[in-house]
């Protein structure tokens, strides 16, 4: 009668995971640290300007999420809901996190443009992550991810056809926030080989044309070659006598042709907030991707910086952040900063501002 009764509490237990209602506790989840691993979580202070921020993001209430609106903030208030969940264990957050993945999942076929995409999906998937949801709530993940696989070929509309066409056609803001959100998802999902192939097409984009060269690019007299335009321009570029190393030419042309002094284009800067975020999730997969191209993304902070005497401001704030701590620089850096379209909180989650150890795992080609 003892053993017909554990084997009946066993399966009473396992119904309860597959129905999506046992909770587990703090102590026993872990996750994948696609954006930011536990041991690392622990480590951060709970105290300061950086966590007040964090927390009050956390606090406000987020609504319903909506994928195909491009200025909608849930996104980055579920993150910042989960970031702290991820430090404190305090159930409410995590629970809101749920509510907005539970609304992900049920939400209708998209219907929007390949950019709302990009913006919105990436910060979900790096949400469900640190909250552990697979572990959580395992019937909740299983939905989540078939959502996920969903979404990122999905069809979009009044430009490129996906999110993934978005990724590997356009060399910009567009391209760059759609990569991000294939990476966290297919990151998400363990889909190894899409995370390499949108890492080949992320190192094409620094300007690696053997890697991937099957951008369409707009106007060129930004580019440094316009027989070979690239998404960065290469280190020494020069026109007419002024450095154009580091320049996103197809970023910087919404501010029309090339002139100087250069103009104080923020297209440039939403182009970065995406390609920041893809080098963040690829390094953390082991991908030595802040050297890819002489050192690109770093060119280009240096470019807007010296030439362009142009910081970052507003909701671009949180890149500085990013690039002094794995270059070891000192950009100016607003604090508290202000999460931008997909992600942010750096100046918590970066606290240190110092230079990075280096990848978490052995650096891949």
């Amino acid at each position: 009668m003892r053993f017909l009764n554990k084997r009946l509490l066993r399966f009473r237990v396992w119904l309860l995971v597959l129905a999506g209602m046992l909770v587990m506790p703090v102590s026993s989840m872990a996750n994948k640290g696609i954006w930011i691993g536990d041991a690392e979580i622990a480590a951060l202070p709970t105290t300061g300007a950086a966590w007040s921020s964090l927390r009050s993001a956390a606090d406000r209430s987020i609504g319903t999420p909506d994928l195909s609106d491009q200025e909608d903030e849930v996104n980055v208030r579920v993150l910042a809901k989960a970031l702290v969940f991820a430090r404190t264990g305090t159930e409410k957050y995590r629970t809101d996190v749920i509510g907005a993945l539970r609304g992900i999942v049920e939400s209708d076929a998209y219907s929007g443009r390949a950019l709302a995409l990009g913006r919105e999906l990436g910060a979900y998937a790096i949400a469900a992550d640190l909250i552990s949801l697979e572990t959580a709530n395992p019937a909740l993940d299983a939905r989540f991810r078939a959502k996920l696989k969903q979404l990122r070929t999905t069809y979009t509309h009044s430009g490129p056809s996906s999110l993934i066409a978005c990724h590997e056609l356009r060399p910009n803001n567009w391209g760059n926030h759609c990569g991000a959100s294939r990476l966290a998802v297919a990151l998400y999902l363990g889909d190894t080989a899409d995370v390499d192939r949108a890492a080949a097409v992320f190192r094409g984009y620094l300007g690696d044309r053997a890697s991937h060269a099957r951008f369409r690019y707009g106007e060129l007299s930004w580019q440094a070659d316009s027989s070979q335009p690239v998404g960065i321009n290469p280190k020494g570029a020069a026109k007419s006598g002024h450095s154009i190393d580091g320049v996103l030419p197809d970023d910087q042309r919404r501010a029309g042709p090339l002139t100087w002094p250069p103009p104080k284009e923020n297209y440039v800067y939403e182009g970065l907030q995406g390609a920041l975020a893809q080098a963040i999730l690829l390094s953390r997969a082991g991908y030595d991707v802040w050297s890819w191209q002489d050192k690109a993304l770093l060119r280009a902070f240096q470019w807007l910086h010296d030439e362009a005497d142009y910081p970052a401001v507003g909701d671009d704030t949180w890149q500085p952040y990013v690039i002094n701590h794995f270059y070891g620089t000192h950009f100016p850096t607003p604090s508290p900063s202000r999460p931008g379209k997909w992600g942010g909180y750096t100046d918590w989650t970066l606290a240190d501002k110092s230079a990075s150890s280096g990848p978490k795992s052995p650096a891949r080609p």
